[in-house]
């Protein structure tokens, strides 16, 4: 039991049921009632894009937790998993198994011809994670924007496989549908991907000591605390702003209960967030202010469920 408690923590699962949830929102609430007409195989190839979605994921975390080991050493010493709970030999192997069998289970659900672009994606994913756990992170930005855009893409992919290549490449014929399918992706991407850069930046200012330690160039290392705090704050604005706008536009079509939840459980987090970073300066402190984006996050994600009836 233990073992399968320090796997858990390995594989974060709480993130992996982040991703579950993003995605079944986006096809039962959002896609199924834009095309109520499709036969259960729509159903059938989505919960394998899931799964494969949730491989993928586990095994970018065990793979970023082995290259990690000396910096969550410093940072996080009692979370440490991989070498004090699970070999490092038995970590590389479920990291094998795990990208293998994500690669797996979307070729049983999409044809490879026709969703070749599914396909590319995930191995570009496994690859990217890999360069990230053992690359990207490290340098200035690029770890941060890498994994917005892979949080972004947690949606993405469930829209792309809708599609096949052909239908993407030259679609003869565009429907409402399909419009306002694609513009809801955009939204809940644009959200994702901003605020996984927002939480990025507050975690590298959490793990300063372990990063700077082992010669990573994070942000704060880079830039300073206060510039760094600087660039989240001007996309905190930047996230209310748009939201902000988002309610006025929903407003005349009478959506008030959508707006409202938006307003209590999305931009009043944000602007708490954004008050409080001026005086944060600990590792408590802004592993505080990362829950709340991550709160934030969630009530974005649980937001999709209004369009079960505006649709």
């Amino acid at each position: 039991m233990n073992k399968l408690i320090h796997f858990l923590r390995l594989v974060r699962w709480p993130n992996l049921l982040f991703i579950l949830l993003a995605e079944s929102l986006f096809h039962f609430f959002i896609f199924k009632p834009l095309y109520p007409n499709l036969a259960f195989t729509a159903d059938y190839s989505f919960y394998f894009i899931v799964a494969t979605s949730i491989c993928i994921a586990a095994a970018g975390y065990i793979i970023n937790d082995y290259f990690d080991v000396n910096i969550d050493q410093v940072n996080k010493p009692k979370m440490v998993v991989v070498g004090a709970h699970i070999s490092r030999r038995w970590v590389i192997f479920w990291h094998l198994m795990l990208s293998m069998g994500g690669v797996y289970l979307s070729l049983i659900a999409f044809p490879f011809q026709q969703y070749l672009h599914i396909h590319f994606s995930n191995l570009a994913t496994i690859l990217i994670l890999w360069f990230y756990s053992t690359n990207f992170k490290r340098d200035f930005l690029i770890g941060n924007v890498v994994i917005a855009m892979l949080t972004a893409w947690t949606i993405g992919v469930v829209y792309f496989s809708k599609f096949t290549l052909v239908q993407l490449v030259n679609p003869t014929q565009m429907h409402s549908a399909d419009l306002k399918l694609f513009k809801l992706m955009l939204l809940y991407s644009s959200f994702a991907f901003i605020l996984t850069l927002i939480r990025e930046a507050l975690k590298d200012m959490e793990d300063m000591d372990g990063d700077e330690k082992f010669g990573c160039t994070t942000m704060p290392i880079a830039w300073g605390l206060q510039t760094t705090k600087v660039y989240v704050a001007v996309w905190l604005m930047v996230l209310i702003l748009v939201l902000i706008f988002i309610q006025l536009y929903a407003i005349p079509f009478g959506w008030w209960m959508p707006v409202i939840y938006c307003i209590a459980t999305i931009i009043v987090p944000l602007v708490y967030v954004l008050f409080k970073l001026k005086d944060s300066f600990s590792r408590t402190d802004f592993n505080r202010l990362s829950k709340w984006i991550k709160f934030a996050m969630l009530m974005g994600i649980l937001s999709m469920s209004f369009f079960y009836f505006l649709l």
